[in-house]
């Protein structure tokens, strides 16, 4: 039995597969067919939102790359759903929900079916790390292609100048007519989200990860670029196939520091930690919130992108992509060259004859001269959050933040009284019963810290939540704090007026009150019922570990 055939033979070879055969041949197989490794590309296809419309498209060149290897591919669908669309809403609560069902739709065919390698691609962000996910569990050579960025919109928008807009037209800055034109022209085609949000965050992670062909994280998504990233992954499988070379090979420790350190200098989302710690987990990799405190005190912010700079991801396409950016990593000794890739080299080898960027460009920034020295992506404790938070602090809002609670126990609440003007500088918006278990599901909270933008309180007004920040968010905000609400932490115990320090220097997240208070609050305090009892949501609420953990339900 040929080794790249280690899956598919026991489907198809023998007599006694007959009925396997007679199933296929309906389906494009030919007699020949049954003697090649069969290869799954998990497309994303949908036209539930621009960033995986393009994707059906892309999977067929990932086709014909198989196919002119050697191999037969066989293309199948997996779901995706939108943040952009359902954000602030109670769908919104399906967001992380669907990076579970996408990883194990992909285990599932994978594994039903036999395929000895995969192609995953996908757009919208959760599909990342749910392609990742369902190709560590399987550990058959596979590969992920990034189904690439959009285009800005007019006047240099994007999908977070609408939700900024919002918050302006709330503050009557602009009128109603201001408003639809941004609605209408800020997104102008496929790709997606363009700055450097979750989904080009995650793209930029999976390449430095070696999960991805060098660039794919940095091309246009309507390119042919894009169309060769996919040509070249099909044929990568082939060889990945002939060497035995699995995602477990290659995402080992060392692989996800390099990931963490370009998510570092590219000023990524706080939604990378949670999905990092959840890759990690299903690659067996012993990976913490607290290895991004101990390799962020080394690693430097330098790409000037949005949502907290200027520049978009297709702008960074433009001068080069990530690849020169790993390269002056490579030679500071930043990276970890001699992690294996799915070109079947090392990160060092990909990297050997990148030029540097132009000296005209201003987009990512000289080591000797970042936009902060160290990471923005702070892992704050205190009474507040024993099990850890996440924020994200670039330095331009500040470093620290002291404020007067106001308390909403749901997104909803919390963004009405934002644009209904309850909200006031000096405050800290809390907003909890949105984590994995009490939302459940971890709602992105982008409307309410769009809007407080838009109001122009972005430096005067801080958030916390048990919930998620999208990509998209900048400002004074934490997430993911552990333990939520729902379990009993001390954030569903907060008061109206209570003062909470954030400090992203010495990495604290306080509420200031006597201790205890907090335990007498505590002792009267009752789990509310959870608000699914049946379904995905209600599954997800039981199985979710904590937002420190990844949120994983493995």
């Amino acid at each position: 039995m040929s080794n790249s055939r280690k899956y598919s033979s026991q489907v198809v070879d023998g007599y006694e597969r007959a009925p396997s055969r007679a199933m296929l041949y309906p389906v494009g197989f030919k007699k020949e067919d049954f003697n090649k490794p069969q290869v799954g590309i998990a497309s994303t296809w949908s036209m539930v939102t621009p960033c995986n419309m393009h994707i059906n498209k892309l999977a067929d060149e990932a086709l014909i790359g198989v196919n002119s290897a050697g191999g037969k591919a066989v293309i199948f669908n997996t779901i995706t759903i939108s943040d952009g669309i359902s954000m602030g809403s109670e769908g919104m609560k399906y967001s992380l929900v669907s990076r579970e069902v996408i990883a194990d739709s992909i285990e599932t065919v994978v594994g039903c079916q036999g395929f000895d390698g995969v192609v995953a691609i996908g757009g919208c962000d959760k599909n990342m790390p749910g392609c990742i996910i369902g190709l560590s569990r399987l550990n058959r050579p596979g590969i992920f292609v990034y189904g690439g960025t959009i285009q800005p919109g007019k006047n240099h928008t994007d999908i977070v100048s609408v939700f900024e807009a919002v918050g302006q037209y709330a503050n009557n800055a602009i009128d109603a007519i201001e408003l639809e034109n941004i609605e209408k022209t800020a997104i102008p085609g496929p790709g997606s989200c363009g700055g450097m949000y979750t989904a080009n965050t995650m793209a930029s992670a999976i390449e430095a990860l070696g999960m991805s062909l060098p660039n794919s994280s940095a091309q246009d998504a309507i390119s042919a670029d894009k169309n060769n990233d996919c040509i070249r992954a099909g044929e990568a499988v082939l060889n990945l196939l002939e060497k035995d070379i699995k995602p477990n090979d290659i995402m080992t420790l060392k692989a996800f520091e390099n990931a963490i350190t370009v998510i570092i200098t590219l000023g990524g989302s706080t939604n990378a930690v949670l999905h990092m710690i959840a890759m990690a987990n299903a690659a067996g990799v012993d990976l913490s919130i607290d290895d991004f405190t101990r390799i962020g005190a080394n690693v430097p912010v330098l790409a000037d992108l949005k949502p907290s700079g200027k520049y978009m991801m297709s702008e960074l396409v433009a001068i080069g992509g990530t690849l020169p950016l790993m390269k002056m990593l490579l030679d500071a000794g930043l990276l970890h060259g001699d992690c294996m890739t799915v070109t079947g080299k090392t990160m060092a080898q990909n990297l050997k004859d990148v030029k540097p960027y132009t000296d005209s460009q201003d987009i990512i920034k000289p080591l000797n001269n970042p936009i902060k020295k160290d990471s923005h992506l702070r892992i704050l404790r205190g009474n507040l959050a024993t099990g850890g938070s996440v924020a994200k602090i670039t330095g331009k809002e500040g470093l620290s933040f002291k404020g007067s609670a106001k308390c909403y126990d749901r997104e909803e609440d919390a963004l009405a009284a934002v644009l209904n003007g309850e909200v006031k500088a000096g405050d800290v918006v809390v907003i909890r019963y949105e984590g994995p278990a009490g939302g459940p599901g971890m709602r992105e909270m982008l409307s309410p810290t769009s809007a407080v933008m838009g109001l122009g309180l972005g430096d005067k007004v801080a958030m916390v939540t048990d919930g998620r920040f999208s990509g998209g968010t900048h400002g004074f905000v934490v997430g993911h704090i552990t333990p939520e609400a729902f379990k009993g932490g001390v954030l569903a115990v907060v008061e109206n007026g209570d003062e909470i320090l954030i400090d992203a220097e010495n990495n604290v997240l306080e509420l200031l009150v006597e201790q205890a208070i907090i335990d007498e609050r505590l002792s009267h305090w009752t789990q509310p019922k959870p608000n699914y009892t049946k379904g995905v949501l209600a599954k997800f609420a039981k199985l979710a570990k904590s937002a420190s953990e990844g949120a994983v339900t493995d």
